[in-house]
This record gives C-alpha cells, structure tokens and sequence, in this order.
C-alpha cells in the first residue's frame, strides 16, 4: 500500500485522506498541534517543523511527500525533499511564500498582476503610495493568509496609521504594496499536473469574500465565455509548465472588463475546490492524490451546478443542514471559534436557478447560527 505523508494536519488533509483511502493509499501527517483534525483519518505524527527527530520518524513511515498548506517552513521541505519525493516541488514554497516573489514570478511569466512595491519602512511606503496611486492595500510579504496581515489604504493620509498598525502586528516582516484593481468579482482557476506532464483543468469558479476569508464559491462561474476561461488556463499551464509542477495549483484572479489579473496561487488544493467533492466527475482531492502518487488524472468536468458555503466561526444544528435538499454537509473535527473555518456544505442541483434557491435557504441557516455581532456576514454572500 502506498503511503503518502502530508506536512500539514488540517482539513485539506483530512480531505486528501478521505478522497485516496478508496484508492488504497494510506497516509501519514505532520503537525505541531496534537489534535489536528487530519489525525482522525490517518497516522499523525506531531513535532515543530524543526525537530529533524519527529521528521525522521515522518519519512520513514511513508513513501512520497504532500503538503496542505504553503507556509510550510522551507527548510522543512528541503529536509523532506532530500529523502523521499516531494510534490508540488519545494521550490513553489519559496514563491508562494512570499508576494514580492509571487508577483515577480507572475510577471516574468507574461501574467498581469496589480501594480506593487516592495516597502520596508514608512518613508518607503509613503513613496509607493505616492507612485502607484491609492487607494490600494498594504500587506505582509509572508504569512498573511484569510485576510490577516492587510490594511486598506484610502489614500496617502492612511499612511502613518497602516505602517504602525501592521509594523506593531508583524514586526521585523516585510511588507509589500498594492495598488488597487478595480475588478467586478473574484475568479479561481484549478488545475492538475502530473508526473507525466498531462495537465487538466477545471472550470472557473466565482468566489465571495468577507474579512479576507472565502464565504461563498459557486461553479462553474456564471456568465464566463471561452476566452476567459482559456485565458485562465494559459495562465495556469504557464506556471504548471515552469515550476515543473505536480498536483492541484489555485490561482486567485480578479476580472474586469474581460480581463484576468491574478492575485495569488496556492500550490496545493484549495477552498474554492471543495465543490469538487459531489460537483465534479473527479474531486481536486483525488486528483491530486493521483498525481503525486504517479497515476492517471481524473476527468474535471462538472456533473450539474453547484455552489459551496463555509461555515466560520459557529455550525448550525446539522439536522437543520442534513434536512436541506442537494446539499453535502462536510464537518471538519474542529472546534468553533471566531473567524475559523470549521466546515463547508456544497450544494449541487440540475440547474443554476435551483443551486441558488438552496444557497439562500443556507445563508439563513448559517446567519441564524453565527455569534450575536457576526450576523452581517450573512449579507456578504450577495
């Protein structure tokens, strides 16, 4: 039997594990926190990224090497990498890690991004407001992720204010400007390399953020034509075919007026794939599982409509979930708390009009469960 680690314990590895045990692939996970959630569904192995003695025991219970979330420590990876296969290759940390250096890749790669300055002290990010324009946001270069580490920028005024709110949070990291795009809604593109270069894609998705963190996914994205959908893949297969990349790759995008600029990619599956799961012939779960393990890629294409909801923060009583028609409850064996992501309920229906009824009716499940003061959440899903 296969095994494939996965530096990571968290609910994409929980996912990976549920979508490759059918396959007859066990797995194995690496995570600082003993009850990961992904430790319900396979081995987990618990140590700090830096203990080489925890790693040690990680790579030699398994056969080749995943990870479900990109702030993995590098030197982590490396380690791995120079004893078993790691996919996608350590290297896309280095990018992904980093926004200056996901940019900068992007551009080389002919792909537009918005307008962005690396800033390492007020003066400096004074003259990248100057340059570039407001409004626009300030963000941290690494570790920032569902919304955390970003100040908007309404103009230069904002400047003293946004230096010290994010230079007290985040001290000691660097920072990067953004101009801002002014897009009409947020796109994903998924895609999946494998061992063999064969690369598939699936269709756009149409996401709804709140507070930095993924409310709402819907696919395939309404009213895309062939051109932006071909647009995206170019894009994908462009960085696919550089990184010399395997697995599932997200790459967020911002369209307006017929054009696609990309925000950022994640090298690994991603929330905006989860309506994979009932929504499409092969989940990007499987998939990827497929392509690290050195297999055929699955068939991407859509089985109907569908549409997947987060749960943050609070769960709705599940009977009151279970009892809604087309829906696909996934709980993730996490505690509730503020601003985490605790599950997610795809819905999946013949039509677009009937996946729409039914992400109505769950917007007021979900608002009717949310803490007193999280309610206006539910608005955002418009």
């Amino acid at each position: 039997m296969l095994r494939i680690g996965v530096l990571g314990g968290g609910q994409l590895g929980r996912m990976l594990a549920l979508a490759g045990v059918p396959l007859g692939v066990c797995f194995v996970f690496f995570d600082p926190i003993a009850d990961a959630s992904a430790g319900h569904v396979g081995e987990l192995i618990v140590g700090k990224y830096d203990d080489r003695s925890a790693l040690d025991r990680f790579v030699e219970a398994v056969d080749v090497v995943t990870y479900e979330f990109e702030n993995v420590p590098t030197a982590a990876a490396e380690y791995v990498a120079s004893r078993r296969p790691v996919w996608p290759p350590v290297g896309t940390l280095h990018i992904a890690q980093d926004r200056l250096r996901e940019k900068q890749f992007f551009n080389a790669l002919g792909i537009p991004t918005a307008p962005f300055a690396a800033v390492d002290s007020k003066e400096s990010l004074r003259a990248a407001v100057t340059e570039i324009g407001a409004p626009g946001i300030v963000k941290t270069r690494v570790l920032g992720y569902d919304g955390k580490g970003q100040v908007r920028l309404a103009s230069l005024d904002d400047v003293d204010s946004a230096w010290d709110e994010l230079a007290g949070a985040f001290d000691g990291v660097p920072l990067i400007y953004e101009g801002f795009v002014a897009f009409e809604r947020e796109l994903s593109i998924l895609s999946v390399r494998a061992q063999t270069g064969e690369i598939v894609h699936y269709p756009l998705v149409a996401n709804v953020h709140h507070e930095g963190i993924l409310r709402l996914s819907t696919a395939p994205a309404p009213a895309v034509d062939a051109a932006v959908q071909a647009t995206a893949e170019s894009y994908a297969t462009r960085v696919l075919r550089e990184l010399d990349y395997v697995g599932v790759l997200a790459i967020e995008l911002f369209a307006a007026n017929g054009t696609l600029v990309a925000n950022e990619m994640a090298p690994r599956v991603h929330n905006s794939g989860h309506w994979t799961i009932e929504g499409a012939e092969t989940s990007q779960f499987e998939n990827h599982v497929r392509a690290v393990c050195g297999l055929p890629l699955g068939a991407t294409s859509m089985v109907g409509h569908a549409a997947m909801l987060n749960l943050i923060g609070t769960i709705p009583p599940l009977p009151a979930l279970l009892n809604v028609a087309d829906a696909h409850v996934h709980l993730y064996g996490k505690r509730e708390a503020p601003r985490r992501k605790v599950g997610h309920v795809t819905v999946r229906a013949a039509s677009a009009e009937r996946v729409q009824d039914r992400v109505a009716e769950l917007r007021r499940l979900i608002a009717s469960a949310v803490p007193v003061g999280e309610a206006a959440v539910s608005a955002t899903f418009a």
